[in-house]
């Protein structure tokens, strides 16, 4: 397993960390040697969306989120986005970082990103590939019904839950 993702999991709203980390293991489990899933993303601080909306205007580079601060559901801890890490050589090391959504880096004749779809889309996670507007195919949420608009109501009205991390959840 990969031990940035794991800490990463440790963010996650109280509420989903113990099925994000089966997950996580089944879908790491079920790609092959070479292959491992990386969570990129979990919680994000407001600060920190904020940050990522600047990009691309603002700031330097290209556009990575139509999100402001409280508009994601990564500020709830509902949310995360994937890379696919690759050992090219066979070394341990998973020197390469994949977005590819078709390769089949394990040879077992599915791709590898779709493979992770399928298990948390079994376990009813909604996946932002399947987006009609702004498809955004490393992101999967599981927001139990709440829109973002909800879940920042129920933070502002002191509807939360404080974590021994530190972190503030909305209520759920």
């Amino acid at each position: 397993m990969d031990a940035i993702s794991l800490e990463r999991i440790k963010t996650a709203h109280p509420r989903i960390r113990e099925q994000l980390s089966v997950l996580y293991q089944r879908a790491n489990n079920r790609l092959g040697k070479n292959v491992r899933l990386r969570f990129t993303r979990v919680y994000s601080t407001a600060a920190e969306q904020d940050e990522l909306f600047a990009i691309g205007r603002t700031k330097r580079g290209r556009k990575v989120t139509n999100a402001k601060a409280w508009q994601s559901i990564h500020n709830y801890g509902l949310a995360f986005d994937i890379v696919l890490l690759i050992d090219m050589d066979g070394n341990g090391t998973f020197e390469t970082a994949s977005w590819d959504m078709l390769k089949d880096w394990d040879k077992d004749t599915q791709a590898d990103w779709m493979e992770v779809v399928a298990i948390f889309k079994e376990a009813e996670w909604e996946w932002g590939g399947d987006w009609k507007k702004f498809p955004d195919g490393p992101h999967f949420q599981y927001t139990f019904g709440f829109d973002w608009k909800t879940l920042k109501a129920r933070v502002d009205k002191g509807i939360i839950i404080k974590d021994t991390n530190g972190l503030i959840y909305p209520k759920i």
